[in-house]
């Protein structure tokens, strides 16, 4: 267990360097000068030629790279072109927010998509099944900023039950939150839904039930456990996809958080502070798939056994 953990560590170091290289040229390569972006076109030539050399922008892409890379692994990410602040600084101050949006985000995913999806499969081809297909499918299909704005026409418009944006209290968190979760539920559900009703269909199930145990301790017990594998990883990747739409809703719900940021600081053309947003991104989605490996050694014993 302890060797297989190391070894998921080691690979997922590898994955954050490479995502911090990947990241660090596409956002170089790309058209459009800081410098000129923030001095403007009536700019001269003298004033940019001293504001790119006081960004480091003068020197060759690869010098730029492993200067970079130097102070990453030092811990430094470098300071933001606008504010002339670290960067790690900014992001800091403004991750409390979006962890709790996607945390929310996630809470709500999980517990809707279990229980729908145990529900269609339990009540496969009647009444309830169909209505949690056709949900799955509406919140598959609905574009997350539509529903965040109809979220807000309907509780915070017309029926005036929650507040439509800002940060700060339980009340401000809920709509941002549906909005993510519910995006993210109908995928989780219909998951869920296919491995409940494959194990359904195991010779195990049916010794169970010819033993005489109940029908709830079968699913629950035995039914369940078995149809966690998949279903744990994609809760995984639903994670992933709510911090990545975090920047949708954070704007549409103008909440505070790193998607405000990124989306400020692609617009000024601010590489430092967009690289290490892309790099907390990448960071956290690593940590989220490496426990999902962990938990798959506690879910099933055969998984224990060969590591």
């Amino acid at each position: 267990m302890f060797m297989f953990v190391i070894r998921r560590l080691l690979v997922s170091i590898m994955v954050v360097l490479a995502s911090v290289t990947l990241v660090f040229f596409i956002l170089n390569v790309l058209p459009g000068n800081p410098a000129e972006m923030m001095l403007g076109p009536n700019a001269t030539p003298e004033t940019l030629q001293n504001l790119n050399e006081s960004l480091g922008l003068n020197k060759s892409l690869l010098v730029q790279y492993f200067d970079y890379m130097r102070g990453f692994l030092k811990g430094d990410l470098g300071e933001s072109f606008i504010t002339k602040k670290p960067v790690i600084d900014q992001l800091l101050a403004q991750l409390p927010a979006t962890l709790s949006l996607a945390g929310a985000s996630i809470a709500i995913a999980v517990i809707l998509g279990m229980v729908l999806g145990v529900l269609s499969a339990v009540y496969q081809n009647k009444a309830i099944d169909y209505v949690v297909r056709m949900i799955s499918l509406f919140s598959i299909s609905m574009p997350t900023f539509w529903l965040g704005i109809l979220l807000i026409l309907i509780f915070s418009v017309h029926l005036q039950w929650l507040p439509a944006i800002g940060n700060g209290s339980l009340r401000q968190l809920i709509l941002p939150a549906c909005c993510l979760g519910i995006a993210s539920a109908g995928s989780l559900s219909r998951l869920v839904r296919n491995s409940v009703l494959e194990v359904l269909n195991e010779q195990f199930v049916v010794t169970l039930r010819a033993k005489g145990l109940p029908e709830k301790l079968v699913l629950c017990k035995h039914v369940l456990r078995n149809a966690l594998i998949p279903t744990v990883t994609m809760i995984g990747i639903v994670a992933g996809e709510l911090l990545s739409g975090a920047v949708v809703t954070e704007t549409v719900f103008s909440r505070q958080g790193i998607g405000r940021v990124v989306v400020e600081a692609i617009m000024q053309k601010d590489i430092p502070l967009v690289q290490a947003a892309i790099l907390i991104a990448a960071i956290f989605y690593i940590i989220v798939n490496l426990l999902v490996d962990i938990s798959y050694t506690y879910i099933d014993p055969r998984i224990r056994s060969k590591h």
